[in-house]
């Protein structure tokens, strides 16, 4: 699968890192640390009508390749610090092509790459897609990595490229961070979440 990522025709590379000192007038308690990685590259099957099973294939096989050069160069940004706690994913698909072309990309398959790279799993990444012109920015949304219910994992941070993706291009982004900064809020377990579920659907059969 590395011929289709070498393959693809990338134009730009962007690193973006956003760390938050202090917040409503009170320092941060630790660092607070979102570090964003971004590839522009072109769109293989860009105004050619609704994308085949194959043609979304190739693309989750395209996200593995990209997946691992983006979390690496994130991951470059936690050198100094512990293991990231969170991690997220987006794409923006030029406007030649649909919003398929984006979750295949970042639903499917780029997570084995994240995942390796981080050393963690198995919570599921928060992904976000959208078709839209270029400059448009977008959420990353941030889970926690080895635990879904870690609240203090949750937050988000907006992203976006000047002059991309194009209409014919993909702008893809792994992110990666810490906690929220003071983050304090604490909110039902997982266990308390599924009774509360499991109560509701009996309630509801009734």
């Amino acid at each position: 699968m590395a011929n289709d990522a070498k393959s693809t025709e990338m134009r730009q590379i962007n690193v973006i890192e956003r760390n938050i000192m202090a917040e409503a007038g009170n320092p941060a308690g630790q660092v607070t640390r979102h570090v964003v990685a971004g590839a522009v590259f072109k769109n293989p099957f860009a105004g050619q009508g609704a994308a085949t099973a194959e043609d979304l294939d190739r693309l989750a096989a395209i996200s593995v390749e990209i997946g691992a050069l983006l979390t690496a160069r994130a991951l470059e940004r936690f050198s100094d610090l512990e293991r990231p706690r969170s991690y997220g994913k987006a794409v923006i698909v030029g406007t030649e092509g649909e919003t398929e072309h984006g979750a295949a990309l970042i639903h499917p398959r780029i997570g084995l790459a994240m995942r390796k790279g981080l050393g963690a799993g198995p919570a599921l990444i928060p992904g976000n897609a959208k078709v839209a012109a270029a400059g448009t920015s977008i959420d990353v949304i941030f889970g926690g990595a080895d635990d879904a219910w870690d609240y203090d994992a949750m937050d988000a941070t907006t992203v976006s490229i000047p002059g991309a993706p194009a209409a014919d291009e993909i702008a893809l982004f792994v992110g990666f961070g810490t906690t929220r900064v003071n983050a304090r809020v604490r909110g039902a377990t997982a266990e308390q979440v599924a009774k509360v579920v499991a109560e509701a659907k009996a309630s509801a059969n009734n």
